[in-house]
């Protein structure tokens, strides 16, 4: 009688120790249940913020992209216009001389007299368009 007692109260026991288990192993697996549910919200947004870096990156890159490509452009322009300029300030020079000597023709001045030299190419031009 007394060892179904002590059997009664060991089983009691152990019965309560399996249902505080159950209890215990519940109540983690709902923890565990809404800490996953959170890490994988986390996740996604994440990796929605790592797409729209990445997008931000990409038009960052076109835009530095196009701005080299201007900059390497006007560099470009600016190296022609710099190994040029003599040739064309020269150009310019001998334009306006031009067209002095042209207005002087047409005002009347005689040119025929004119001492040849360094410019004879220009007085012989002269001399054609008073023709």
């Amino acid at each position: 009688d007394k060892e179904m007692q002590e059997a009664d109260v060991v089983e009691k026991n152990a019965q309560s120790d399996y249902e505080k288990l159950m209890s215990d192993a519940q109540l983690k697996r709902t923890e565990d249940s809404k800490l996953l549910t959170e890490k994988n919200t986390n996740k996604a947004n994440t990796e929605e913020a790592l797409e729209e870096e990445k997008g931000t990156k990409r038009d960052t890159t076109k835009s530095l992209m196009e701005a080299v490509e201007y900059l390497n452009s006007v560099h470009g322009e600016c190296d022609w216009l710099m190994q040029n300029f003599d040739a064309r300030k020269d150009a310019r020079a001998g334009e306006s001389e031009a067209l002095a000597n042209a207005k002087a023709v047409l005002s009347g001045a005689d040119y025929s007299f004119v001492q040849l030299g360094a410019s004879s190419a220009r007085v012989g031009n002269l001399r054609a368009m008073r023709r």
